[in-house]
């Protein structure tokens, strides 16, 4: 019987990505594949790429790289949303023998034959129109939360966004197939799901292959809801206009969905919010955020922000940072505008020098720093239930509360995947909240 190759995976960019990255391991475990570390010599390496940023482009190249030293004679296949939008470019870079794009990913077993080196990379990308399908996905590598995938692609425009050139119309898995999903996931021990997609709000449609929808993000989180072995689901990032009252609501009275969300603001500045073609404007997002407070004053509110672009002026920038200054969100994701390709913010006037891209961007995370720290002092004196990680940290065990509170605890294998819970008493000078006695967590 011939020897089981090795594959390694690498992930470039966001949850979804890790949710795909998975299901296509398990895909070729099924075809005769072992995974390995990346970090380990391999018959192939996968990589999974990223195109929001302008460094994800930068890291796939170093990561080949990698690959090319562990194992000069490995086969390197590129997949994911780069490989869609520039798949002639990533196939150029030395080393990389196969390029898959949007469709053809979940596909890569029929792509891989003897593993023999390319002299060119090979592309298969569909037209993006093509990617109409659902293939659904989650992520169990780490054993105490999973990434699971209900929705994919976006029928936004958002002016600066490559995602619907990458990834295609806004589709949904079935909601017996995410249920199905969801209880895969808790029969492996696994405590929390963390839900994702590129709009998740817009859940439903697309359901049928088409633009009918039968169910709604809410159905989808109430049926979650009774889903037995799964003690938290985290909804990760929803747009404030598809961010109901009725979600919220009962988010609030659920046992299993905890009090935290990541809400994609991108600028405080309507004239911005307008040039972006965002969906809503600075006021809807103060509702929601106020909305949340009020049922759930402990919720956790993270948002994304884009600084430096085009035609952002110093006044809107300042408008932004005392529109997040003023409002009760706990952190900050501060990215910094990077032109794309075939996007209208490109071809746009009133471009922000770098150097004043950087500048708002640290100032941005310096609020972030502050934010942070004003919601965790807001915590303490309060109790929490803690899911604590399984590595050993220099001899702290991590975790988050369910209001995405990181805490640390003396090193205890025991604590290892379980949820406790504790007194928040005092935060570290690494900024996390300590927890002195492992007695306290019984």
């Amino acid at each position: 019987m011939s020897e089981r190759k090795k594959v390694a995976f690498y992930t470039l960019g966001c949850k979804l990505n890790f949710s795909e990255t998975s299901t296509i391991a398990r895909n070729l475990q099924d075809e005769g594949f072992d995974r390995v570390d990346f970090e380990e010599v391999a018959d192939m390496y996968v990589i999974n790429t990223c195109s929001v940023t302008e460094n994800a482009d930068k890291q796939f190249k170093q990561v080949v790289r990698k690959a090319m030293k562990l194992n000069d004679k490995a086969f390197v296949a590129a997949v994911g949303c780069y490989a869609q939008l520039k798949p002639e470019e990533l196939a150029a870079v030395d080393g990389v023998d196969l390029v898959l794009g949007a469709t053809e990913k979940f596909k890569l077993a029929d792509y891989v034959n003897d593993l023999s080196k390319n002299d060119f990379g090979e592309v298969h990308s569909c037209e993006i129109a093509e990617a109409d399908f659902y293939v659904g996905s989650y992520s169990i590598g780490d054993r105490t939360r999973a990434f699971l995938k209900v929705q994919d692609g976006c029928d936004y425009k958002c002016t600066y966004c490559t995602i619907p050139l990458a990834r295609g119309i806004s589709r949904s898995d079935a909601l017996e197939n995410v249920l199905k999903n969801a209880k895969e996931i808790s029969e492996q021990n696994i405590k929390e799901i963390v839900l994702t997609g590129v709009n998740i709000g817009d859940y439903g449609k697309g359901e049928f292959g088409n633009k009918k929808h039968e169910h709604t993000f809410l159905d989808l989180v109430q049926a979650l809801d009774q889903v037995e072995g799964i003690e938290r689901v985290r909804i990760s990032s929803i747009e404030p206009n598809l961010l109901k009252n009725e979600t919220i609501d009962f988010v609030s009275k659920s046992s299993t969905f905890v009090p935290h969300f990541h809400i994609p603001l991108q600028s405080g500045s309507n004239d911005i919010l307008k040039l972006m073609k965002r969906r809503y404007l600075r006021e809807v997002y103060t509702d929601r955020v106020n909305q949340i407070k009020e049922v759930m004053p402990h919720a956790c509110i993270g948002v994304d922000v884009i600084v430096g672009f085009p035609g952002e002026t110093d006044e809107h920038f300042l408008e932004t940072y005392h529109f997040l200054n003023e409002l009760p969100i706990s952190y900050l994701h501060v990215f910094t505008y990077s032109e794309r390709d075939n996007t209208e913010a490109a071809a746009m006037g009133g471009v922000v020098p770098a150097n004043v891209r950087a500048k708002r961007s640290k100032m941005l995370r310096g609020l972030s720093v502050k934010k942070r720290r004003a919601f965790y002092e807001s915590q303490l004196g309060t109790e929490r239930t803690v899911l604590f990680e399984v590595e050993n940290k220099e001899g702290y065990i991590h975790g988050f509360t369910e209001n995405y509170v990181k805490v640390k605890a003396p090193w205890n294998p025991e604590l290892a995947n379980t949820l406790r819970k504790i007194q928040l008493t005092q935060i570290d000078e690494d900024g996390s909240v300590r927890v002195q006695s492992v007695e306290a967590l019984a």
